[in-house]
């Protein structure tokens, strides 16, 4: 028993009901219709900070692709990213395309159903463990993200900070306690659909909801009030210079990003922050590239909006001056083959301009 938080719960009536609505009321989507936990794993992975509704293209569009783990480990690495090109959070993809070299190296292709051993693989944190445990391979595993700390939260009334580490804990040694044994993965997936529909951020539907009776948020007029989640941190906004540079046979320039940090591996068009004291365009560009250019007009404006900071970027256009320059980091390509190279949402933005 969890401290006092369970004393007088009637787990068994709410894993009742919490199921019934379940397989009753839940979603239809392209990877509850499949018990493959290489499916399952790639769901879990797009679903991480995303929509459903923006998941299901990219998931079908990528389990076509890439329809076995061995299609997946064998693939290119800049071909998955261009796959998962619009998704955002990119390091899913490339750990995603990492874990699964492994698993067809050191698994025969097979993903492992020990707990601890998926653990182990690259991209896979005690949340999507828990969901690929209960629901590929139906054991008991908690599968504690935020829509099950909301749900949790409420029901049993807890105040904690979700926001901290110990929080996500205490939860997911709660759901070991109450989580169903003879079927995990409706449990899990009825907590998760249950945040998704019915108790969501802002105005849950508690009359519509199957475990209200077993509520005491519900009971006591707190729904609304938890759970506890402390403010984040003021993002950071960085202004960036874009410039779209052709040459004489009007290619434009792009260049690949670093392979570690942010958008690693990501193709994006030639950018420099703005400095305060500020000296004109060409000459920052001289400075950062080592390369001539003449900047013309303003093209736009661009903001794109990361968990951490915010991308302020102005777009100009720009010739490239050749004289004795030699630009080592750009790569001019036509505007055709711009569709080649994964770009982040943010150039892709960016590329209405060119």
């Amino acid at each position: 028993m969890t401290d006092k938080t369970l004393h007088k719960f009637d787990n068994q009536s709410f894993k009742f009901n919490l199921i019934k609505w379940y397989k009753n009321n839940k979603r239809t989507l392209p990877w509850r219709e499949t018990n493959n936990p290489y499916a399952i794993w790639v769901s879990e992975i797009m679903l991480q900070q995303t929509k459903v509704d923006t998941v299901i293209s990219y998931y079908k569009k990528f389990m076509n692709q890439y329809p076995t783990i061995f299609d997946l480990a064998e693939a290119d690495e800049q071909e998955v990213l261009k796959m998962w090109e619009g998704l955002g959070y990119y390091s899913r993809a490339r750990n995603l395309h990492e874990a699964a070299k492994e698993v067809a190296a050191t698994y025969e292709g097979i993903v492992p159903n020990d707990p601890k051993t998926l653990g182990k693989l690259k991209g896979i944190g005690p949340y999507t463990q828990g969901a690929i445990s209960s629901i590929a391979f139906q054991l008991p595993e908690p599968a504690v993200d935020g829509n099950v700390m909301r749900v949790l939260s409420r029901v049993l009334l807890i105040e904690d900070n979700i926001s901290e580490q110990r929080t996500r804990k205490k939860f997911e040694q709660i759901v070991r306690e109450i989580i169903c044994h003879e079927d995990p993965s409706s449990f899990n997936q009825g907590l998760m659909e249950l945040g998704a529909l019915i108790c969501t951020p802002t105005s849950p539907a508690c009359l519509h909801c199957p475990v209200r009776n077993e509520c005491r948020a519900f009971q006591a007029g707190m729904a609304e009030k938890l759970p506890v989640k402390l403010k984040k941190k003021k993002q950071k906004t960085i202004p960036y210079f874009v410039l779209l540079i052709r040459d004489g046979e009007g290619r434009v320039a792009i260049e690949q990003r670093p392979s570690k940090g942010l958008l690693a591996n990501m193709w994006q068009f030639p950018m420099v922050e703005r400095e305060e004291n500020m000296q004109n365009l060409e000459t920052l560009f001289k400075k950062y590239y080592g390369i001539n250019v003449n900047v013309h007009e303003k093209l736009g404006e661009v903001n794109h909006i990361f968990s951490h900071l915010i991308w302020e970027l102005s777009i100009y256009d720009a010739t490239f001056v050749v004289e004795n320059d030699e630009a080592e980091r750009l790569t001019f390509v036509t505007k055709e083959q711009l569709k080649k190279y994964p770009f982040s949402v943010s150039h892709l933005k960016v590329m209405h301009h060119v």
